[in-house]
C-alpha cells in the first residue's frame, strides 16, 4: 500500500520528520502540526485507517496500523525523509574557522563528532564513517558522516552515508562496523528510536548496503528484537568472520545492570541466531559494555570493550567510561571466555575504538578523542566539538598490546631538527608536531606552554609515576590530572600534537596517553627541567584537500 494519503494529511513528506510504529500504531512526527487536517476524533478515516490522536507536544500524529502496510512501504517514506535530511545537512559541511581545528586529524565541520564507525577496506581503499551530529554541540539523532583514503592520511569527503530517517533509527543512527563482502560494502548498526512522553528505548542492530561504496541502501533491522535477559542497552555491533561463519558482537546490559558481550551467528550476513551472552567470568565488570571489537594479532584472540562504570585505580580518574582490552579464548565447546583486561588509553580523550587489517596484514586501530559526558570545551564557541584520535598500528608482544604510530604518518614530517635543552625553553612556532625525547626520572616537561598555560608532564622519581597535568589549559570540563606507573629507568616519549591535541606514546608503546589541550595559538613554546635531546618535526598532510574531507584549518 501507499502512504501518500497519510502523509499527505500530515501536511505533505517536508513536514514529516519522523516514522514510528509503536505497538500497533503508524505515528507521523510532524514539523508544524497545525499543518495537519482535521482534528480527532472526528477526522474521517484515512485509507481505511483512523486518526486516532494528535500529541501537540510531541507533534505526532497517530494512526492505527494497517493490516497491509509492509516494511517497502516504510522504507520508501523512509528514503523521502532522508533525501530532506541530507539537503538540509549539506549547510552544515562546510567547515568553521578555529584556532583549535587540527591540520592532520579528522574532525567534523560543524557539530558533534563521535565513535568511528566501518573502518574497513573495500575495493582498492579505505572507508572511516563516524557519527556526526550536524546541527549542534550535542548528542541528538546521529548521522553517518563517510571519507575515503588511498592512504590513511587524506580523507576524501563523500556524501552523507546514513541518516535517521527510518522508523527503525529515526533517533540515531549508532555505532556499528562494516564488511567487504565481494563487490558490496555492508554496513552493520544499531537503530536507536525514542517512543513516547517517556522516551522509551528501542533498539534493533541493523544493515545498510552499497554497491558503488558512495550510496547505501537500507534493508532494515536484521536482530529486530532484543537477546534475552537484556536491556534496551544493546548496540555497537561488531562483525567478523571465524570457522565458516560469521559472528555478530554486541555491546549489552543484562537485566541486572552488568555489562557483557552478546553474540548471534550468520551464514549468509542477513538472517542471524542468537548464540549466547558473554563474560560472566569478568564478575562485576561494569553496567554496560560498548563498542565490542575482535580480531586475531600473532595468532592469539583479543577483544576491546569500553566497560562503563569499573572502578578506576587512580583518585585522578574519575570519568565512568573506560576502554581496553582483554584475551580471548574462541571455541567451539567453550564459546568465547575472557581474561587480564588492560586499559587501552591512559590519558584523558580516548573511547569506542575500531580497527581495521590492512591488505598488507597490519591490526590498524583508530579511537574517539572524546568522552560521552563532555560536549563543553572551547571549540564549541565555533560551532564543533570533538575529532578522532591519529591511526595506530597494533602488536602484541610479551603479553601486552603495543601501539604505535601508522607507519605512513612519517611521510607529514618536515626535516628533522635535533635541539637539546638544559632547564631552558624552545619556542616550536607550530601546535602541529612530532617530538622524541628521552627523559630521566625527576625531570619536568611543558608543551603548547606561553605565559599562562602549559600542559605538563612530571615524571616523580619518587613514586615512579608519570604525571600528565592539563589544570593550566583552557579545558572547561573534566579531569584534570591522569597518572601512569612505570618501571623502566628511563622514560621514553613519542608525542604527537595538533592544534589542540597530544598523543604520546611512552616506552615504544607499551603505553599512549591522550588528550585534548586547548591553549591559545601563540602557546607554542616547550620548557624542560632537566636535560635532554630532542627530535623534532613540523607536521602537515601533502596536498590535502581539506574542504573536501572536513578537515578544514585556519588560514
Amino acid at each position: 500500500m501507499s502512504l501518500a494519503c497519510f502523509i499527505a494529511d500530515c501536511g505533505g513528506i517536508q513536514n514529516v520528520t519522523r516514522v514510528l510504529i509503536p505497538d500497533d500504531d503508524l505515528v507521523f512526527e510532524v514539523r508544524d502540526i497545525d499543518l495537519v487536517t482535521g482534528t480527532p476524533p472526528s477526522m474521517d478515516d484515512v485509507d481505511g485507517q483512523t486518526c486516532v490522536g494528535i500529541d501537540r507536544a510531541l507533534g505526532q500524529v497517530r494512526y492505527k496500523k494497517p493490516a497491509t502496510l509492509t516494511s517497502a512501504d516504510l522504507l520508501a517514506v523512509g528514503k523521502q525523509i532522508a533525501n530532506q535530511q541530507r539537503g538540509m545537512a549539506q549547510t552544515r559541511e562546510v567547515a568553521t574557522e578555529c584556532e583549535f581545528r587540527p591540520q592532520w586529524h579528522v574532525a567534523p565541520p560543524q557539530g558533534l563528532l563521535n565513535d568511528p564507525n566501518g573502518f574497513v577496506f573495500h575495493n582498492g581503499q579505505y572507508h572511516l564513517f563516524y557519527q556526526w551530529s550536524p546541527y549542534s554541540c550535542e548528542h541528538k539523532d546521529k548521522y553517518w558522516a563517510h571519507l575515503v583514503s588511498k592512504d590513511m592520511l587524506d580523507w576524501q569527503g563523500q556524501p552523507i552515508a546514513l541518516t535517521p530517517s527510518d522508523w527503525f533509527d529515526s533517533h540515531g543512527v549508532f555505532s556499528g562496523h562494516a564488511v567487504s563482502h565481494g563487490d558490496e560494502l555492508m554496513l552493520f548498526y544499531t537503530g536507536n528510536t525514542r517512543i513516547g512522553e517517556q522516551r522509551d528505548r528501542h533498539t534493533t542492530q541493523c544493515l545498510a548496503v552499497s554497491a558503488d561504496g558512495v550510496s547505501f541502501d537500507k534493508k532494515g533491522p536484521v536482530v529486530a528484537t532484543l537477546p534475552p535477559q537484556v536491556t534496551p542497552h544493546c548496540r555497537d555491533p561488531k562483525v567478523f568472520y571465524h570457522n565458516n561463519e560469521w559472528f555478530m558482537l554486541l555491546g549489552a546490559q543484562r537485566e541486572d545492570l552488568q555489562g557483557r558481550l552478546a553474540v548471534y551467528k550468520s551464514n549468509n550476513l542477513h538472517d542471524w541466531v542468537y548464540h549466547g551472552l558473554y563474560g560472566e567470568e569478568m564478575g562485576n565488570f561494569g553496567y554496560m559494555w560498548e563498542c565490542p571489537d575482535m580480531f586475531q594479532l600473532n595468532g592469539r584472540w583479543v577483544a576491546l570493550i569500553g566497560p562503563q562504570g569499573i572502578a578506576s585505580t587512580s583518585p585522578h580518574h574519575t570519568v565512568p567510561h573506560h576502554n581496553g582490552y582483554v584475551d580471548v579464548e574462541l571455541s567451539d565447546e567453550q564459546g568465547i571466555t575472557f581474561s587480564g583486561f588492560k586499559n587501552l588509553d591512559h590519558g584523558f580523550d580516548f573511547y569506542a575504538p575500531q580497527t581495521l587489517a590492512t591488505p598488507d596484514g597490519r591490526r590498524v586501530l583508530v579511537g574517539w578523542m572524546g568522552l560521552p559526558d563532555e560536549i563543553n570545551q572551547p571549540s564549541i564557541d565555533n560551532g564543533w566539538i570533538h575529532q578522532l584520535t591519529g591511526l595506530r598500528e597494533l602488536t602484541y608482544q610479551d603479553e601486552r598490546l603495543i601501539q604505535r604510530p601508522l607507519q605512513e604518518l612519517k611521510s607529514m614530517r618536515s626535516p628533522v631538527e635535533v635541539f637539546e635543552l638544559n632547564h631552558s625553553s624552545r619556542d616550536l612556532g607550530t601546535k602541529s608536531f612530532e617530538l622524541q625525547v628521552e627523559l630521566e626520572w625527576g625531570s619536568e616537561f611543558a608543551l603548547f606552554k606561553d605565559s599562562h598555560h602549559e600542559l605538563k608532564i612530571v615524571l616523580d622519581a619518587d613514586t615512579r609515576t608519570l604525571l600528565l597535568d592539563r589544570s593550566q589549559t583552557l579545558i572547561r570540563e573534566g579531569d584534570q590530572v591522569r597518572d601512569l606507573s612505570l618501571s623502566s629507568s628511563t622514560v621514553t616519549l613519542q608525542i604527537l600534537a595538533d592544534s589542540s591535541s597530544v598523543e604520546i606514546f611512552i616506552n615504544d608503546g607499551e603505553y599512549v596517553m591522550t588528550s585534548r589541550v586547548f591553549t591559545p595559538l601563540n602557546a607554542t613554546s616547550i620548557t624542560l627541567s632537566g636535560c635532554a635531546t630532542f627530535s623534532f618535526w613540523r607536521l602537515a598532510l601533502p596536498k590535502l584537500n581539506s574542504a573536501s574531507s572536513n578537515q578544514e584549518g585556519c588560514e
